[in-house]
């Protein structure tokens, strides 16, 4: 029987279990007859090797199993080409669409969602893709997350148009502000918080909003001349206080803030917020497209009575469903204090969801793209796992890594070689000393049953005769390969595993960074700090740094 009919029908034993709790000869054998159908030949021995492959990988556990199907690749049905996205309102070479982030924290896979939708649906259209930084809250924002925001996009390959700030857009924006006053369409509002909300609940008017504008006039000047201390007053857009949508209930337009700003400094004392200075913004740049998520969406009549009010064109607001990951937070409010916390070790912590934790744990931008491009601009609220983007970075890594030599949680053995040997990576010849000793999983020998003859992969066939390893001359090929690396002639590495970084109930998981000791083949001295290569039998992983004597490897699928 040939290694290619055994591989085959190994990989679909595995996976049937995995899928299932345990494998069904019955399940396994329509698989292989689809991807090997010369097997027909000789169903007997066919299906003896299958139901004998099934009860060895019964046997096994979750983990043994998920480890072992990482070695596997299953081909995939195609899939129609999709055709962009079908965007109202858009012609040709006339659509400009804007990213406009907050630079108020390290930008995540969210952020990349955003990005590439605004970016793609622009390209589609031969159009204009605008990177604007939304800074106006000088409490939160910093030119560190301006420059991290950029040197994410850069990463995933999103170029931009033009870069614009809102916050050099103040006077603009105040100017608008001064137009609402006089037309009667906004006012100063200088209750008490409290009070505000509880108004806003009874769907009842203040004081303030019945005053005369003149009186409006005044207050706003001496807002904007700082005669006024932070949260003594506010403008307020005069909506509809019996809305059922309570955004309209007179919401903030802007706001005192003393705080100096990352760029402006001390020169402005009132900012506006984001429903009034998207609103602007988008309407100097020609914004036709905005995109942004759904849980905006009671806000879009905002918007367009702000667009009224200020007499803006509509332009045609897109809307898509916030990207969730399961047992992953990605929004800054959660993000933020397992950082300052120490839960994680910074930003780039390969747990996280952010661009440069991704970055470091070995997804590549494409695979970033594609996962995130393959929700479309669905309003659809989905959870899926990390597992959907690590399949999409397996098939990017898998035709292009290096593959190596690593035994992890090893225990040494002692051989019959006693010399230099040549083996076989994917053609690559390595050579290697072996002086009386290898090292193999710790797992793979517990697993090892009195005189089971197995593979050394790509060394020879061997047995434990309860004492050390003996070498085995036979023609059939067995099932089980076990790796291994020359106990005399190694690299000592670690390789750090993330796992889910929260668990079924949103709290921290203690366990979310395994770190696996073991040793790899000294071919992976020539390996250099971020590549990516792939551990036969392990996965695929980041060398994250070289250490004195030891190599530190982030796993990434």
């Amino acid at each position: 029987m040939s290694d290619t009919l055994i591989t085959i029908i190994r990989k679909h034993t595995l996976k049937n279990a995995l899928d299932f709790g345990k494998a069904s000869a019955g399940s396994v054998v329509g698989k292989v007859l689809a991807e090997f159908p010369d097997c027909k030949k000789d169903m007997r021995s066919t299906m003896q090797k299958i139901n004998e492959i099934v009860n060895e990988i019964n046997k096994m556990d979750k983990d043994k199993i998920e480890s072992e199907l990482k070695n596997y690749s299953f081909a995939e049905k195609p899939q129609k080409e999709k055709k962009g996205f079908e965007v109202p309102n858009a012609i040709a070479g006339k659509v400009i669409t804007r990213f406009p982030p907050e630079p108020s924290g390290y930008p995540h896979i969210g952020h990349a969602k955003a990005a590439f939708l605004d970016y793609e649906i622009a390209k589609q259209h031969n159009g204009i893709f605008i990177l604007r930084f939304d800074d106006t809250n000088p409490e939160k924002e910093s030119q560190e997350f301006v420059e991290a925001l950029k040197k994410g996009l850069e990463w995933l390959g999103i170029k931009w148009d033009k870069e614009s700030y809102t916050s050099d857009n103040i006077e603009l924006i105040y100017s608008h502000c001064t137009g609402l006053i006089a037309r009667g369409n906004a006012y100063i509002c200088t209750c008490p918080q409290e009070k505000i909300s509880d108004l806003r609940t009874k769907m009842q008017e203040c004081e303030c909003r019945t005053q005369d504008v003149k009186t409006h006039e005044a207050l706003w000047e001496a807002m904007l001349k700082g005669k006024h201390k932070q949260g003594y007053a506010i403008l307020r857009f005069k909506g509809d206080l019996r809305s059922l949508n309570t955004v309209m209930r007179d919401p903030t337009l802007a706001r005192i803030i003393t705080t100096k700003h990352y760029r402006q400094g001390t020169k402005y004392k009132v900012w506006p917020g984001y429903d009034l200075a998207v609103v602007v913004m988008d309407a100097l740049e020609g914004i036709t497209h905005p995109a942004r998520t759904k849980e905006y969406e009671l806000r879009d009549e905002l918007y367009y009575a702000l667009c009224d009010a200020l007499g803006f064109k509509r332009p045609t607001l897109v809307e898509f469903s916030r990207l969730e990951i399961k047992n992953a937070p990605i929004s800054k409010r959660l993000l933020k204090p397992l950082v300052e916390e120490g839960k994680v070790g910074g930003w780039n912590d390969p747990r996280l969801p952010t661009l440069e934790g991704m970055q470091r744990r070995g997804l590549l931008p494409a695979a970033i793209r594609t996962f995130v491009l393959s929700f479309g601009l669905s309003k659809v609220e989905s959870e899926p796992t990390i597992d959907r983007l690590l399949v999409e970075n397996k098939k990017l890594l898998d035709p292009v890594s290096k593959h190596y030599f690593f035994v992890p949680d090893p225990i040494e053995l002692s051989t019959w070689h006693k010399s230099e040997v040549s083996y076989k990576i994917r053609g690559e010849e390595r050579n290697t000393k072996i002086k009386g000793a290898l090292f193999i999983p710790k797992s793979d020998f517990k697993s090892l049953t009195k005189d089971e003859v197995f593979a050394l992969k790509d060394l020879a066939f061997a047995k434990f005769d309860g004492k050390k390893l003996v070498e085995v001359k036979q023609n059939e090929i067995p099932a089980k390969k076990i790796q291994w690396v020359s106990a005399a002639d190694n690299l000592k590495c670690e390789v750090l595993v993330p796992r889910d970084l929260l668990d079924e109930n949103g709290n921290y998981n203690e366990k979310s960074l395994e770190k696996i000791d073991g040793y790899c083949e000294t071919a992976c001295a020539n390996i250099k700090e971020g590549e990516i290569i792939q551990f036969e039998r392990f996965g695929f992983c980041r060398l994250d740094k070289k250490e004195k004597n030891n190599l530190v490897f982030v796993y990434s699928c």
